[in-house]
């Protein structure tokens, strides 16, 4: 079922409750039915209809939302990109594929009959940017029921309902926030898309949220500013030691996923008893006979089509119907947890040995006065790579080196110590906020003077 006809029934049902709250203002789910009614009703005025691919780069979370849903109701292809990029940036990242047409302003309003959704389950819907930790960002596309039938799942999962106010504190450009977003319009709740810099009455709304969907590091803040939530939907990475507990203190229970835009949904520790899949979902760990991690391989209905354009990225699939990111995890056999160990460009191999990324980033951010931290491999003449740490401070001065390696040696094996040790103001990061591993290793490659060594 379109998006849109999900608004509709709201609309008819409880038209006064309040559908989106952004920095552009606040509209009920009858004036959100109303506004998508007249910009669906415009883009049929200027040919854009089934199969047409509608970009869309619009700051104000109403106005982009309005456009979305214009689009699923027009039976278009909406696309959300960043509101800077001009027409030669949209042109780069969609590749061969010209958009049919590029909203940067607010739709109009159309006058005139209702519009109905004709729209199947296959039509070719929802299109969204990923970047993953490389920082690339690929236009990934996919079939309306590979997103919206996994609407209900959650909303079980998570206990989401119409009366809730869900909370999405990152940019729409996200697939992570984008989905939250039209995933609380769907359940007839209320999005709050608060920016960075959300006026008095926007906040208020924001603190009254009970439902956030985030990534890991945002986890600890939110938990201390937003007392009102019951449920923290967590995806992007995996939760740092202490997380969940710290969240059941505060009487707020955590949904942690493990998933892919190319993927969507692949598992899901509703309860802190680990990673199982998530319904409908089939997976498979490929690994050498032998080995200790293997890659990742799913068959489910949430899969995407692929990328825009047929542009080269992570995503491949088997005779099958299988797919894969690259991700990497321990052996698995259907039944038990899945021991995922991170994005396969996050393993180091150093002195033949294999070091993945993610486990030893996990005990670093164990450090006290360490906010966040990338571990990369550095070229070694003899080594092939070392294990490089990039630290990003929570404070005016990171760490003493003498502090590093002592929590390391009490963490980590031998070989995966890093062996030599950054400190960077700020890390970058993609749009879903997980560090942009590939762009801080390009950086360090390069020289980069803000980030400076840690020495004795």
């Amino acid at each position: 079922m379109p998006v849109a006809e999900h608004v509709l029934r709201h609309a008819a049902e409880r038209p006064a409750r309040t559908a989106v709250c952004g920095q552009d203002g606040e509209l009920s789910y009858a004036e959100l039915a109303a506004n998508l009614q007249g910009a669906a009703r415009h883009l049929r005025g200027r040919g854009i209809g089934p199969g047409a691919l509608v970009a869309i780069g619009l700051a104000g979370p109403a106005a982009l939302l309005t456009a979305v849903l214009a689009a699923d109701l027009a039976g278009a292809t909406p696309l959300v990109g960043d509101p800077a990029w001009g027409r030669e940036r949209w042109a780069r990242l969609t590749g061969a594929v010209t958009p049919d047409l590029l909203v940067a302003e607010p739709l109009p309003y159309a006058p005139g009959l209702a519009m109905t959704p004709h729209a199947a389950p296959a039509d070719l819907a929802w299109a969204c940017f990923s970047s993953g930790s490389t920082g690339r960002p690929r236009a990934v596309v996919r079939r309306r029921a590979s997103w919206t039938d996994s609407f209900a799942h959650l909303s079980d999962l998570a206990g989401i309902g119409a009366g809730d106010v869900v909370l999405v504190p990152g940019p729409l450009t996200s697939s992570l926030y984008a989905f939250a977003a039209v995933h609380a319009l769907a359940a007839g709740a209320t999005a709050v898309v608060p920016g960075r810099r959300p006026g008095r009455a926007l906040q208020a709304r924001a603190e009254a949220a009970t439902v956030v969907h985030l990534v890991p590091h945002l986890l600890d803040d939110v938990l201390r500013r937003f007392g009102a939530l019951r449920t923290a939907v967590v995806g992007g990475a995996r939760l740092a030691p202490g997380a969940r507990a710290a969240a059941a203190r505060a009487g707020v229970k955590v949904v942690a996923y493990y998933g892919a835009t190319e993927l969507s949904f692949v598992a899901v520790d509703a309860d802190g008893g680990g990673l199982r899949p998530f319904p409908g979902v089939e997976i498979e760990v490929r690994a050498e006979p032998g080995a200790t991690l293997g890659e990742v391989w799913v068959r489910s209905p949430w899969l995407a089509d692929g990328y825009l354009a047929d542009v080269p990225g992570p995503l491949r699939r088997d005779a099958g119907h299988w797919a894969s990111v690259g991700d990497v995890a321990r052996p698995y056999q259907e039944g038990e947890v899945l021991r995922l160990r991170g994005r396969g460009e996050g393993a180091i191999q150093t002195g033949g040995a294999t070091v993945v990324a993610e486990d030893v980033e996990e005990v670093l951010r164990t450090v006290p006065g360490v906010g966040d931290v990338v571990v990369v491999g550095s070229p070694h003449p003899s080594l092939g790579s070392v294990v490089t740490a990039i630290l990003e401070a929570e404070g005016a001065s990171p760490p003493s080196r003498e502090l590093l390696e002592a929590m390391a040696r009490g963490g980590l094996d031998a070989v995966q110590r890093p062996r030599r040790w950054y400190a960077v103001p700020s890390l970058p990061r993609t749009p879903s906020g997980k560090p942009a591993r590939a762009l801080v290793a390009a950086r360090l490659a390069g020289g980069d003077p803000d980030i400076r060594r840690l020495v004795w």
